[in-house]
């Protein structure tokens, strides 16, 4: 099958949601191209971009996992490519 490039935006709103978030990436290791978190201390959040190379199915099954951590909430966008 044909893999697709895309961006999942990441929002962390439980800091101690971070470990299992951390776990369940390290899942999909091999299809991160590459991720930036970016603390955001006003609000009490941290922003995680996480661009990834893979198919449709597993780009949603990842968004899935993080969407059923507690406190982070994700979204992917996909590339037509």
């Amino acid at each position: 099958m044909e893999t697709r490039v895309a961006v999942i935006g990441i929002i962390v709103e439980k800091p101690e949601s971070v470990a299992e978030l951390n776990a369940v990436l390290s899942d999909y290791r091999e299809l991160i191209i590459g991720r930036m978190g970016i603390p955001y201390p006003k609000k009490g959040i941290n922003c995680i971009t996480v661009v990834v190379d893979a198919e449709s199915n597993e780009i949603n099954t990842l968004c899935g996992r993080i969407g059923r951590i507690e406190g982070v909430f994700s979204k992917a966008a996909f590339s037509n490519a």
